[in-house]
């Protein structure tokens, strides 16, 4: 009888809901639209079912640009950092066990809905390390470099300590360069919200210039607070650790699920990806992209995108409404925009020369999709400067499915681009294009911003 009604359900969920309507660049850049919420009973669900890349598929670059695998038959790969030497790590995880999470028969169809996604794989809870040693753009060796871990997402490598943010912890192990594996037992630094539920899992960790703090990504417990505020205790927010001595304070708050974070070179500031609510229709609340002010405040999950109040959070914090502060970029709504990183360091055609690319893992509650491409949001003066730019698109197949999703991106030593994709089970590698094909291209710098 149960799972009778738990097809029922499917079935309802499934054909019910909203259709958008405004195009995703409406709600994209320095000043989005932001139509009045439209909140129906049953919410809008449009998941792309996974369905993995055929032998010769690739995704498409952006002109004057290729792209090629780096490595494949990954494990849910998510996260990268690239060490000095050049290696790269990658954090082949998901999700970690959350009892108390998704009960009834909404959870039940929501735990469907992400497996039809492709989230629904146990973690692998490892970090692999990737070595390109002759230099062909195709890692060779593919080694076990971290196992035992509890869903790991972010890492940082300070000196010879390297850091790993687990889903309920951020632990140190002891590195000496080159190695392709590490045996030691971890060290905790900091306990990290977790728990039986733990709804936004991912945690990301980046260290500061002079590697003194740490700063920790930590999502919010829930949707728009609907467990009660004291579920979200230090969570929705950006920690700032003491690498010494693990001492923590919140560094800005009310950031619903942020997740990439960067610094910005040119003025040092910290920016990050940040989720925003669903369920208040396929036209709101845009993701977005913004630098991170110490002590600030960014609304959750009382007010978005600055004063807009949520009129479902009950009850009401007018005061803190107001000291809200407004996203700096839009990133459109439900694109799940997650990696991000600093152009710094890259060899792409000159107009990915100053700003930051962003993975967009894709949407369920919007329809029509949303994100699954890779973007380029180019900067001037430290600042976001104009539309977007495609930089890795067709993850979506012509019939809707997702042959892939990409989550982390990182510049490696070289030049290139690495985006994480845990749909595909691939790292991809976006280098320039050799002159001949560039010039072969018309108007092979022209890019078109993303629709």
């Amino acid at each position: 009888m149960q799972a009778a009604l738990c097809l029922a359900a499917v079935a309802v969920l499934a054909g019910c809901g909203e259709t958008a309507k405004l195009p995703v660049l409406a709600g994209t850049g320095s000043n989005p639209q932001l139509p009045p919420p439209n909140k129906t009973l049953i919410p809008t669900v449009n998941v792309a079912p996974a369905q993995p890349w055929g032998q010769h598929e690739l995704p498409r670059s952006a002109a004057g640009t290729r792209v090629a695998k780096f490595a494949e038959g990954l494990d849910h790969p998510r996260w990268l950092l690239v060490l000095p030497n050049g290696d790269v790590l990658v954090a082949e995880t998901n999700a970690p066990p959350k009892p108390d999470d998704g009960g009834g028969i909404r959870g039940w169809f929501m735990k469907q809905a992400m497996k039809k996604a492709g989230a629904g794989v146990p973690s692998a809870n490892r970090i692999t390390l990737l070595r390109d040693a002759d230099g062909d753009g195709v890692a060779e060796l593919r080694t076990p470099f971290l196992e035992g871990l509890m869903s790991p997402f972010g890492m940082a490598l300070v000196g010879s300590d390297f850091y790993v943010a687990n889903a309920d912890a951020v632990v140190r192990f002891p590195y000496v360069a080159g190695e392709t594996s590490i045996k030691a037992a971890p060290t905790k630094l900091v306990d990290l919200p977790g728990g039986p539920i733990n709804h936004h899992w991912t945690k990301n960790v980046l260290a500061s210039a002079d590697g003194s703090k740490l700063y920790v990504s930590v999502g919010s417990n829930s949707n728009i607070g609907e467990r009660g505020m004291e579920a979200e205790a230090g969570r929705a927010a950006i920690w700032e650790v003491d690498r010494q001595t693990g001492r923590h304070r919140i560094f800005a708050s009310g950031i619903r699920n942020p997740n990439g974070m960067a610094w910005e070179p040119t003025q040092r500031t910290l920016w990050t990806v940040v989720n925003e609510r669903d369920e208040i229709g396929s036209d709101l609340v845009p993701d977005y992209l913004t630098s991170v002010k110490d002590g600030g405040f960014y609304g959750w999950p009382y007010s978005y995108y600055g004063q807009h109040v949520d009129e479902r959070v009950q009850p009401p914090r007018p005061d803190l409404v107001a000291k809200a502060i407004p996203p700096d970029y839009a990133l459109g709504p439900h694109t799940a925009s997650l990696g991000l990183a600093a152009a710094e360091g890259n060899k792409l055609p000159a107009i990915f020369a100053s700003g930051m690319f962003i993975g967009q893992h894709g949407s369920w509650n919007r329809k029509p999709h949303s994100g699954y491409k890779v973007i380029f949001v180019p900067f001037a003066g430290g600042r976001p400067a104009g539309p977007p730019l495609d930089v890795l698109t067709d993850f979506l197949s012509d019939d809707g499915k997702a042959r892939g999703r990409p989550v982390g991106v990182a510049i490696d030593h070289k030049g290139a681009l690495l985006v994480a994709d845990d749909v595909g089970n691939v790292i991809w590698r976006v280098t320039a294009a050799a002159p001949s094909a560039v010039a072969a291209t018309p108007n092979a710098l022209a890019l078109k911003a993303s629709p």
